[in-house]
């Protein structure tokens, strides 16, 4: 039985639906409608408004997935709706749009509004569909109208052809229901937010506070008050009996949200990258339209990659928003190119995320961009703190944290502490979303889950449909209106970040601090899903060091022009390829073909760019030399430099019973008839690397089948099915130059690997090269190996340093944690010795110890190889890949560094007239230079970046070569900045550094 105030809760909600909802609109009339349906691709406005057009009828079906459609609309207001003249008095005619609208905003068919001149009005989406009405008596307009299909099709994570254009099919998706000028209430509309305000508060309410019986009887007073039969005429009445509850203030000590316009918009993700470029058009226009409109209007926009989008494509809509920022109500925020990945990306890509973004919005809006935007990433590198102060930033913001599965943060307002010590302040909202509409719901959980209550008083609530849906719209601004002071209510500001971030630290300036990683306890299938996208991310980091390193050498010393443009744009296209659906491989099939096509395009011209640099410094000649561009010196040859091959020690290959021993002067390891490592032992400890009873080298196939999001996740019970993949079918020696090598082939289900363990002449590590055929669904390829070392922790290296571990998991949080991203390297050891893994193109890890019948410590390292996700790719992952793998016995976390660096940059052989001096020298190898470039403002100064890489305090000379001067910067390459610390003696020409554990420093020499 429902008791007397759900009944009337549901008088007011049908009162709504039957009788305000269809008075909003007094009139609707018909348009004229013609279309042009784009062949292919999307087209310029130019092209479409030269085109030809046809007649098409509403009810008619258009728009085959990922096609364009443009229909012509055209007309007048009805003469009937005028009243002497005019338009009643609180009406406004508009244009409401519904394209067959199958869903919510963002993943539907969208629309974007443009004039007969070329210029844009504003989006159309689903919660967003009115278009205004500029001229009542010569209606002429366009909408080019997208019939992007919905992939998550309701969120059913199921395999769908719809994420590959070539396999979506050519059905129409949507039929047009209407295109119409209709002439708007205002006073029901303005009652109709009185009304969503109130009903949105009351029932966040406890039943027995007054105040929810207040409201409700008001909505009652309101309903009586307003005539079914002339709503128009009573609406106005309707307002006076809601006028009290809403002049009700909120109480002093009220909860404050700082509301931050706000559309979270995916670089690419269930849509290809050229959709996102039309997304952020629409949204865009629609936040111009609405700044316009509500001159407290603040929009916040991060990524400059999207800015850069519209200033190619739409430069209209770019100074439309360059004058918004110029008012303060069109804000860029985040610092980054895009909203990347924060776990995968190198040291250099991840500054340089900061360095692209950052000088983007000085250069074109003369804007310092100090708070971090990054609410959607996957977890959040424990290396970031540092990176984020270096680039003269202040404030970082996240919310994905609230997707945890297991454990939650402790805070919503915090300090965070990195890897070197650094802490940045933090907030991550407590409404647990990115994507709000100022509902009640949202405002009463920002109050109810803030943490930090009696210490500080005010959250942000970044507010708007995301993903093409339109962003912020006038419903949302009016409840914001309706709750600035509110009782029963937390107390809304329209504000900017930076507002929020200032009085939020004024008001708590000694916050609790988190120390390491904000590890998300889901999407760990992330760290392995898209291989090739992978691959390519890792190769191209690579790339890009060397061609800057070697052109950087080359234009100081020869007449070889530094190519800024180049570099700068291969760095670009790299980073967008970093954005936090497109690295991890979560996107749709489209997107990674993309990103496959990409990386192969900037492999070519980073290769162009090293192999010229390189030509220019060796010369003519026919002396065979290595170029070494890695931190390390190299068979011979110095780090950074340019060195004549030198050829040192043997290696063999002999059959021991049934198995094999390969062999060098410092590592012997022995192979059994499986393929599999029986014994690791290197000549300078003599010990034993692989534990009792187990084999290295095992690989190990797993079922892997989420509860949901498939490419994002791997959960947890994965464990519980697996079959050790031990029966080779062939295990033989093979041709290797002056190295030994064991081919191992392995069949299982529809899939082969082959791998060679490799050992080389000189070599401390046994390399294991993987050629895999892959076939499997929904499987998880792993290879494992067990060493006799009892590790607490195992470090691995992420930006700028590494990360510790526990391999125990004695709490919920280490529990939670079984799946894990390292960049090149895992070590695992005792104070003594130990073990480093490392890997050409392999991030997800699982490190775990174990005790033993015979009293010992069994510590296993896992790499996931490859997985096989059926939801968004259903192909993904399909086909042939390459990977290695090294393993290193008897090595330290320095030996680790150098491992990860030799398995990732290997000498390029080249042929010249003789060595070259390398331009910067180091003389600590624990300091560890990362990159060597020409300054951005094309003076010809020497920036050098370099980190502390071994977690301990380091002192050492840098020096460049020719150099008189040297001084410290941020990224950005600015001196005095607070992106600048203290890093040791700079004032000679070389540096004298005393280096903190992790520390990131950039020097800047003069020549």
């Amino acid at each position: 039985m429902h008791d007397q105030s759900t009944l009337l809760e549901g008088r007011v909600r049908r009162f709504v639906v039957d009788h305000l909802m269809p008075a909003l609109h007094r009139g609707r009339a018909a348009l004229d409608l013609t279309a042009w349906h784009v062949p292919d691709e999307p087209v310029p406005v130019s092209e479409a408004l030269a085109a030809d057009y046809e007649p098409i009828e509403v009810g008619a079906r258009w728009g085959r997935p990922w096609s364009t459609t443009w229909l012509h609309v055209t007309g007048a207001v009805p003469a009937e709706w005028y009243v002497d003249g005019a338009l009643p008095e609180g009406t406004r005619a508009e244009l409401s749009v519904d394209l067959g609208f199958t869903g919510g905003p963002g993943f539907n068919a969208e629309a974007l509004a443009w004039r007969p001149d070329g210029t844009t009005i504003k989006g159309v989406a689903p919660d967003n569909s009115w278009v205004p009405v500029e001229d009542p008596a010569a209606i002429d307009l366009y909408l080019e109208a997208a019939a992007n299909p919905d992939v998550a099709r309701g969120w059913g994570f199921r395999p769908t052809p719809l994420g590959d254009k070539a396999t979506a099919g050519d059905e129409p998706l949507y039929q047009l229901r209407a295109v119409d000028v209709v002439l708007l209430d205002v006073a029901v509309q303005e009652l109709l937010a009185d009304v969503a305000t109130l009903s949105g508060l009351m029932v966040t309410l406890d039943p027995a506070d007054p105040r929810r019986s207040d409201i409700l009887l008001a909505l009652q007073r309101m309903v009586d008050a307003v005539d079914p039969a002339d709503v128009a005429g009573t609406a106005t009445a309707g307002r006076e009996a809601l006028a009290g509850v809403l002049a009700s203030p909120a109480v002093p000590s009220a909860h404050r949200v700082a509301a931050v316009g706000h559309a979270h918009i995916d670089s690419a993700w269930l849509w290809p990258l050229r959709e996102t470029v039309r997304k952020c058009a629409r949204t865009f226009s629609n936040v111009a339209d609405l700044a316009d409109a509500h001159d407290d209007f603040v929009f916040a926009c991060s990524s400059a990659q999207q800015l850069a989008w519209i200033e190619r494509d739409y430069p209209a809509l770019f100074e439309r928003i360059r004058d918004l920022v110029r008012r303060g109500q069109f804000v860029p925020v985040g610092g980054m190119w895009v909203e990347s990945d924060t776990n995968m990306p190198g040291g250099e890509a991840m500054a340089r995320q900061f360095v692209a973004g950052k000088s983007f919005f000085l250069d074109r809006f003369g804007v310092e961009t100090e708070e971090v935007w990054l609410p959607d990433s996957f977890g959040y590198s424990a290396a970031l703190p540092q990176i984020v102060l270096a680039s003269s930033s202040r404030w970082f913001l996240t919310q994905k944290i609230s997707w945890n599965q297991t454990n939650t943060m402790p805070h919503h307002t915090f300090r965070w502490e990195g890897i070197d010590g650094s802490q940045v302040f933090t907030h991550f909202p407590p409404a647990d979303t990115y994507n709000g509409t100022i509902s009640g719901e949202e405002l009463a959980r920002a109050s109810r889950q803030y943490r930090e209550k009696g210490h500080g008083s005010i959250s942000l609530l970044p507010f708007g449909h995301g993903d093409g849906g339109g962003g912020p719209t006038r419903e949302m601004v009016a409840r914001a209106r309706r709750t600035a002071s509110l009782e029963g209510s937390p107390k809304v500001e329209l504000m900017s970040p930076r507002d929020f971030f200032t009085a939020a630290e004024a008001e708590y300036p000694q916050p609790p601090v988190w120390s390491g990683e904000m590890y998300l306890e889901l999407h760990r299938g992330t760290y392995t899903s898209q291989l090739r996208t992978k691959q390519g991310n890792r190769r191209n980091e690579h790339l890009l060091r060397e061609a800057e390193l070697w052109a950087a050498t080359a234009a100081s010393r020869t007449s070889f022009e530094y190519p800024y443009a180049e570099l700068e744009e291969l760095w670009q296209m790299l980073l967008l390829l970093q954005f936090h659906d497109i690295l991890p491989g979560s996107s749709i099939a489209w997107v990674h073909s993309d990103a496959e096509r990409n990386h192969a395009a900037i492999t070519e011209r980073a290769q162009a760019v090293t192999d010229a640099a390189l030509a220019a410094l060796v010369g003519e000649g026919d002396q065979v030399l290595l170029a070494n561009a890695a931190p390390h010196p190299r068979d011979g040859v110095p780090a950074l430099g340019v060195g004549p091959v030198v050829v040192s020690g043997s290696a063999s290959l002999e059959q021991d019973g049934d198995g094999w021993t390969l062999r060098n002067e410092r590592l012997t390891v022995r192979v059994d008839a499986d393929g599999l490592v029986t014994s690791m032992v290197d000549a300078a400890t003599g010990r034993e690397a692989i534990a009792p009873g187990t084999r290295g080298n095992l690989l190990q196939l797993h079922r892997d089948e989420p509860v949901a999001w498939d490419a994002w996740d791997i959960d947890e019970y994965y464990r519980r099915t697996v079959r050790d993949l031990t029966e080779a079918e062939s295990v033989e020696p093979v041709e290797a130059g002056e190295a030994a090598c064991l081919q191992v082939t392995r069949r299982f289900g529809e899939s082969t690997v082959v791998q060679r363990l490799v050992l080389a002449p000189g070599a401390e590590s046994l390399r294991v090269e993987h050629d895999l055929d892959w076939h499997e669904r929904q499987k998880l390829l792993k290879l494992a190996w067990g060493f006799d070392v009892h590790a607490d922790r195992a470090a691995s290296e992420t930006q700028f340093g590494h990360v510790l571990r526990p391999t125990h998991t004695n709490t919920s949080w280490e529990a939670a944690r079984f799946e894990t991203c390292a960049h090149r390297w895992v070590h695992v050891g005792e104070p003594d010795y130990g073990v480093a893994v490392s890997n050409d193109s392999t991030y997800g890890h699982d490190i775990r110890r174990h005790a033993r019948p015979d009293g010992g410590t069994t510590t296993t390292v896992r790499l996931s190889l490859v997985r096989a996700p059926l939801f968004p790719d259903p192909e993904a992952d399909q086909g042939r890949h390459s990977l290695a793998v090294t393993v290193r016995p008897g090595a330290l976390v320095a030996h680790a560094v150098e491992e990860g660096y030799r398995t990732n940059l290997a000498p390029r052989q080249v042929t010249g007239s003789g060595p070259v001096e390398p331009l910067v020298t180091v003389s600590d190898p624990a300091i560890v230079v990362e990159a060597v470039k020409l300054a951005a403002d094309r003076s010809g100064d020497v920036v050098v970046r370099l980190y502390e890489s071994r977690g301990a305090r380091a002192r050492g000379t840098v020096a460049v070569a020719g150099a008189t001067s040297v001084q410290a910067v941020d990224l950005l390459e600015r001196p005095g900045t607070p992106g600048v610390r203290p890093c040791g003696d700079l004032s000679g020409a070389t540096a004298q550094l005393e280096l903190r554990p992790f520390q990131l420093v950039t020097l800047r020499f003069s020549r």
